[in-house]
């Protein structure tokens, strides 16, 4: 795979973080999947200039409180 070829991946979202992001990206006049992978690249940005997560509590599950 060149560096022009994107990794198709499955994965898996709650429905309330899936319309969460949904609704950010549509706030951003992205896709979802535009959203995703804009997060995905803002975090491995973080970690690589600080070295750490952009959260101490990265790995503790997402508590969405969402109407």
């Amino acid at each position: 795979m060149n560096e022009t070829q994107k990794k198709q991946i499955p994965l898996r979202l709650s429905p309330k973080l899936y319309a969460a992001i949904a609704a950010w990206a549509e706030d951003d006049f992205r896709s979802v999947n535009g959203q995703i992978e804009y997060l995905l690249t803002e975090c491995v940005k973080q970690r690589k200039k600080n070295g750490k997560y952009v959260s101490e509590s990265i790995d503790e599950p997402i508590q969405l409180d969402i109407q």
